[in-house]
């Protein structure tokens, strides 16, 4: 997960066709190994990561896969991951431009594959070792009883925090919401800097105070909406009343850029954020030295702690032309020395339970903290409209953060949406 859950509304008529993708390039229509064995042919990959620090390094590591097999190219595009979503959707839907593989997002995984636009990967090359990877992180690849993508990488949120700000204020990390408005309110008399940025314009952000009163979106199990139920109504009140009280500064547009350059700059003390954040954040000024840049658990709501479980996988396009060079290409990305470089450049957290005892893994701080964090993270429903109930609840948790709602409304025509949504749900 990173930058933003919330992919931006696109219409089909709108959708924009990449050029030299994997199923309609000509080096892909070969099948790869048909008939000699040996891999040949384009594999098309969209990249969904971090443009300036992570996609640097997921572009230097797929183009070393043609070191194992050089007769196959590497197609790398970087797709924005707010657009890429609806961007595969339209693509696969047209026949026309899809990748063979790509970056998923976990909560897309199921979506895509009950639209019949991946390929199942049990049995195929792809899937090495499954026992390998973590049950959370393998959990939102299977849908219908088949695996139709395999685990990247597995992440979920803590409370970023700039350690000399806390000096110059005394202040110690929160471990309660209440304790968070206290912290940041002796910040503001201290120093004069604001304490929390929390994200507006995103939904994802929320989910750790949701949690943390007890709420969820729904519950699939009996098939239940359950965001507009008294928890969820208390989670709109807590984000509400951080901004209202002066905790939090908040936005509406632009939150990620407007979040990360507060806090490298040294403007607010505070943000929740992830793993995939890390590299980007010690670019700021403030944390030249990387000692500067503290974490912890997102302070505690009334009925405990709580962030999701979010991450990446990596899934083949059903209607690649070169299914047998995409496999191995996946099978490449999700390798244990492949997870261990990722870890050690960027700090994201693998996938394999075999990664965690290399040393560049064992000995990595943010991966030491995030990883008890990402055990006790709470999973969302891998259910296909998974990834749709972000769209109706970010305009409701922008609404009430911009005081254009009250929570209770805001609850409701969530609740409303959802209902429409996922037809038969209570």
């Amino acid at each position: 997960m990173r930058r933003g859950i919330a992919a931006t509304a696109l219409v089909a008529a709108l959708g924009v066709t990449l050029a030299a993708c994997g199923s309609d390039d000509k080096g892909s229509t070969d099948g790869g190994s048909k008939g000699s064995g040996e891999l040949a042919g384009t594999v098309t990959w969209w990249d969904t990561s971090t443009v300036g620090s992570e996609d640097k390094v997921f572009k230097k590591l797929a183009e070393g896969f043609t070191k194992k097999h050089p007769k196959v190219k590497i197609q790398y595009v970087n797709v924005p991951f707010g657009d890429a979503q609806n961007k595969f959707k339209n693509a696969a839907q047209s026949g026309s431009g899809a990748p063979d593989v790509i970056r998923s997002e976990v909560a897309w995984t199921p979506d895509f594959a009950n639209l019949g636009y991946l390929a199942p990967l049990d049995g195929t090359p792809a899937l090495k070792d499954p026992e390998d990877f973590l049950k959370q992180a393998a959990a939102s690849t299977r849908f219908n009883n088949k695996t139709y993508a395999v685990p990247q990488v597995i992440d979920s949120m803590g409370i970023f925090y700039n350690k000399k700000i806390f000096k110059d204020a005394g202040v110690e990390v929160p471990k309660t919401v209440d304790d968070l408005k206290a912290v940041s309110a002796k910040i503001k008399e201290k120093t004069g800097k604001t304490g929390l940025y929390l994200r507006g314009d995103d939904a994802y952000w929320f989910l750790s105070f949701l949690y943390g009163e007890g709420g969820d979106l729904v519950s699939a199990g009996n098939k239940t909406v359950t965001i507009d139920n008294a928890a969820g109504v208390k989670a709109l009140k807590v984000v509400k009343d951080l901004v209202e009280s002066g905790a939090a500064k908040t936005d509406a547009t632009d939150g990620w850029n407007n979040m990360q350059t507060a806090f490298k700059d040294g403007k607010v003390a505070m943000m929740i954020n992830g793993p995939w954040a890390v590299a980007d954040t010690y670019a700021g000024k403030e944390f030249k030295d990387k000692g500067n840049l503290g974490i912890a658990p997102v302070p505690a709501g009334s009925a405990g702690q709580g962030a999701p479980q979010g991450g990446h996988n990596l899934a083949v396009y059903a209607g690649s032309k070169n299914l047998d060079a995409s496999y191995a290409f996946v099978q490449y990305m999700s390798s244990p020395e492949v997870q261990t470089e990722v870890a050690k450049e960027l700090s994201l957290l693998p996938t394999r339970t075999s990664v965690y005892g290399q040393p560049d893994v064992a000995g990595n701080e943010m991966i030491g903290f995030f990883k008890p964090v990402v055990d006790k993270a709470v999973e969302r429903p891998w259910i296909p409209e998974t990834g749709s109930l972000f769209a109706p609840l970010v305009t409701e948790y922008t609404k009430v953060l911009t005081d254009q709602t009250s929570p209770e409304a805001g609850a409701k025509s969530t609740g409303e949406a959802y209902r429409k949504l996922l037809k038969g749900w209570k």
